[in-house]
């Protein structure tokens, strides 16, 4: 650092305030330092630096993500990034894989760096565990699913809405025996999209008791599986909402095993990779991560900055996207 500011001709304490962003430093001057510091290679300690910061940060935030091979969560985490980046703040990210036990070793991990802040996709029945350490003024923001135990900012979509609007536009069709095909009955995003799907049809006079509905397909492979047996059956369902990404490409993987993808209505929730390529392109009812993770940074921040107002809910529109599966008219 002494060697920064004789390069920059500025003083230690000047340096330590651009390295630290600290505010009513010129442009000039912060340009002079940092060509110093990018000219001799300096890298700062950021765990000595936080020791000595005024604030007391170390510009940092703990995301944890559903599961990085989930497209959802990749565009989370990449949104996240952006707005971290922006304010020169480093993003640890890690797994969650609906776990419970990972949930908490990777938060303890997180607070073990010293985060400012966490944004978090949870698995656990409570997140009581994080109790003292939002009263400790640790900015928490969880996404996609609601904590239970605390209050906090929440960013989600609406789930069982959107499942609502799938069902609408499959019952418009003149479908009334519609699969649903759901993730893990434990995961509130896929108990919500249940219960979207079961009342939706209940309004419409639909006997629910008569619709097929399969929960805990985790993947591609055991939907597969799943929805080839009940196309196999007596009175096989003439249209599908499949109610998560993965297991939407399972279903659509299965319609084609059984070249029915023509003649059997699809509606997924949540995007998937490649869905407006196939024949019939894939109708979809999107989510929209880029902006859950984009706001859940602006609260995490926010926090930061001072916001003290109460923690709240914030919902994140979904909308049809309309490409040809789900607008399969029922036969007969």
């Amino acid at each position: 650092m002494k060697q920064v500011a004789a390069l920059a001709g500025v003083g230690i304490k000047t340096v330590s305030r651009v390295i630290n962003g600290e505010p009513n430093v010129s442009a000039a001057t912060i340009a002079r330092v940092t060509d110093a510091a990018r000219a001799l290679d300096y890298q700062p300690d950021l765990h000595a630096g936080n020791l000595r910061r005024a604030d007391g940060r170390s510009r940092t935030l703990g995301l944890l993500v559903g599961s990085v091979s989930n497209p959802f969560s990749g565009a989370v985490h990449r949104a996240v990034e952006e707005a971290a980046i922006e304010r020169g703040v480093a993003v640890f990210a890690s797994s969650l894989d609906d776990d419970p036990s990972r949930e908490e070793q990777s938060v303890s991990a997180f607070l073990r760096r010293r985060v400012d802040g966490l944004i978090l996709t949870t698995i656990s029945p409570s997140q009581g565990y994080l109790a003292a350490e939002i009263r400790r003024g640790t900015p928490v923001v969880f996404v996609d699913r609601e904590p239970s135990g605390v209050t906090a900012d929440t960013v989600v979509s609406d789930n069982a809405a959107g499942a609502a609007l799938a069902v609408r536009h499959m019952l418009a069709h003149g479908h009334r025996r519609i699969a649903y095909l759901g993730d893990r009955g434990d995961i509130q995003t896929a108990r919500e999209r249940r219960r979207g799907f079961l009342e939706e049809l209940g309004r419409a006079g639909v006997a629910t008791s008569s619709v097929p509905v399969i929960e805990n397909l985790h993947d591609e492979a055991v939907t597969f599986d799943a929805l080839l047996g009940l196309l196999s059956s007596e009175d096989p369902p003439t249209a599908v909402f499949s109610a998560q990404n993965l297991v939407t490409i399972g279903a659509i993987r299965a319609l084609r095993a059984r070249d029915l993808h023509h003649s059997v209505a699809l509606v997924g929730f949540d995007d998937v990779p490649l869905a407006d390529l196939l024949e019939p392109g894939v109708t979809v009812v999107a989510q929209n991560p880029q902006r859950i993770g984009q706001l859940a940074a602006e609260r995490v921040f926010a926090r930061l900055d001072g916001d003290d107002t109460p923690g709240a809910r914030h919902i994140v529109p979904t909308r049809l996207i309309v490409r040809g599966s789900g607008e399969i008219n029922a036969i007969g």
